[in-house]
């Protein structure tokens, strides 16, 4: 006998922010909207109210899920007299492109008044690639604002602990980090949950039930040989990736074990593993507007818990799968690209490179490339030259821009930093990181030496370029490390 849950458990993310541990995703809105309808807000607010009465009183959504905003700002309107209103969380994923103080302000006063609100609750930020830095010239402008008190927390989404890291290391204040965190996607539980531990960041989880694959539906089904809906798609992507149906199937079958056990649905127990983690403030469930009978069997994932036995059982099932490649959001910048079309089309148009290769005067079939620091003019050297079919790139720190160094005092940060800046500097040459042959680190203070060389792995893990690392003595200013690369493009 299980005992009875009235309302979703609660937690704190930040200073203020108490909110379900059940957040309702409004993803379905684009989806409903896709082809030019348009909800009324009036009712759409109606289906919202329904979950907030019931205790599911938190909301995600993002600029691209259609008019989830706009419903959502009409939902809080009704609570402006009448006490403690729902929480909404929404996510600005611009185009990569330069963050001047301009365009993040419009990007954010734009979430603001869609919502109808003078504080958005939690801003959360995507960026599609690294190499662009102005990632985080956008994040310190959304810091800027929330101590205007235009944001109430910040948070990340899709964001791999190293960059989590960067982030946290160039004093941006971060609340949460949204990622996908599944039994069958369980990249969260590593890095990114160790660096949660000791930073306080929470993540909030998206994904754990797989698109709906994650339930009875499917168990002991054949494996189906397309499918129509995007999410699906998407997931059944993460599936392949991990090793195909059968393995699939035994995390199912192991699950549904567990459900009957303790007289709850297999997708209960889904959830439940994800929430029992330590980082995990939420997990994210779709809200279906117009319906409610999910409700109940939802909060089934507070009225139990696993134990030894349990995860035994689902440890069994797991030594039976691959391990999605990398890290969190790599789905989304790397191949095998884990989306719904297998690539970002559905996404983005392109992905524009940030410097520009110039031919050297005089010296044809010479290109090179300058990422506008101060020093590049002063002492007359190029961020990166070609020369037939071999690229040259300088030592490079952890300047951002012209000057700032970026994560001052951390060598691992500044190398995480230096690294998508070398393969930003790669590109308009043609050339990319696993073409990397050689590789130079220059420290600081060589016992700084395990941060860097686990940034380097990250990058050059299955690369595994020549490398040099020894200890330089002080650099110029507040920088910990740099580094310089050599590669040679096949072809």
């Amino acid at each position: 006998m299980i005992a009875m849950q009235a309302h979703p458990e609660r937690t704190l993310l930040a200073p203020g922010l108490e909110i379900s541990r059940l957040v309702c995703g409004l993803w379905q809105v684009a989806d409903i909207e896709k082809d030019g309808t348009i909800i009324d807000p009036e009712q759409g607010a109606d289906a919202l109210e329904a979950y907030a009465r019931a205790g599911f009183d938190t909301f995600d959504m993002a600029d691209h899920y259609g008019s989830a905003e706009i419903i959502t700002g009409h939902l809080l309107k009704r609570f402006a007299a009448v006490g403690p209103r729902p929480r909404a969380f929404t996510k600005w994923c611009p185009e990569p492109g330069p963050m001047t103080r301009d365009i993040v302000r419009r990007g954010v006063e734009e979430r603001l008044q869609r919502l109808g609100v003078d504080r958005i609750d939690l801003l959360q930020f995507h960026w599609w690639t690294f190499e662009h830095p102005a990632w985080l010239d956008a994040l310190h402008e959304m810091q800027a604002m929330k101590q205007e008190g235009l944001i109430g927390a910040l948070g990340l989404t899709n964001v791999d602990a190293a960059h989590l890291a960067l982030a946290l290391a160039d004093g941006i204040e971060i609340a949460s980090n949204q990622v996908s965190f599944s039994l069958v996607d369980r990249r969260a539980a590593g890095a990114l949950s160790d660096l949660c531990a000791t930073s306080g960041v929470k993540l909030l989880a998206y994904g754990t039930l797989c698109g709906g694959f994650l339930s009875e539906k499917w168990l002991g089904q054949p494996e189906p040989a397309s499918i129509a809906d995007w999410s699906r798609s998407k997931y059944k992507r993460f599936i392949d990736t991990a090793g195909g149906w059968e393995p699939y199937q035994a995390i199912l079958r192991a699950a549904s074990e567990i459900a009957r056990k303790h007289g709850v649905s297999l997708s209960n127990v889904a959830s439940r593993w994800v929430l029992e983690h330590e980082a995990v403030a939420a997990t994210i469930i779709g809200a279906r507007l117009g319906e409610s009978e999910h409700r109940d069997d939802n909060l089934n994932v507070f009225r139990f818990a696993l134990d030894a036995e349990d995860h035994a059982l689902l440890d069994a099932a797991f030594a039976e799968t691959k391990p999605i490649p990398g890290d969190c959001g790599d789905e989304y910048r790397k191949p095998p690209f884990l989306t719904a079309s297998g690539d970002l089309s559905h996404h983005l148009d392109a992905i524009p490179s940030v410097y520009q290769a110039e031919p050297v005067p005089g010296r044809p079939g010479r290109l090179r490339v300058s990422s506008g620091s101060i020093w590049e003019p002063i002492a007359g050297y190029s961020r990166a030259v070609r020369i037939g079919n071999r690229v040259l790139v300088s030592g490079t720190t952890a300047t951002h821009g012209t000057d700032r160094c970026v994560a001052p005092g951390d060598a691992g940060a500044q190398a995480t930093y230096i690294l998508d800046k070398i393969a930003a500097s790669l590109n308009p040459l043609g050339a990319k990181m696993e073409d990397v042959v050689r590789t130079r680190i220059y420290l600081k203070d060589a016992e700084k030496w395990e941060p860097v060389s686990r940034a380097h792995g990250r990058v050059f893990g299955t690369v595994l370029p020549a490398n040099t690392l020894i200890e330089a003595g002080n650099l110029i200013g507040d920088y910990e490390v740099e580094i310089e690369v050599e590669a040679i493009v096949e072809g």
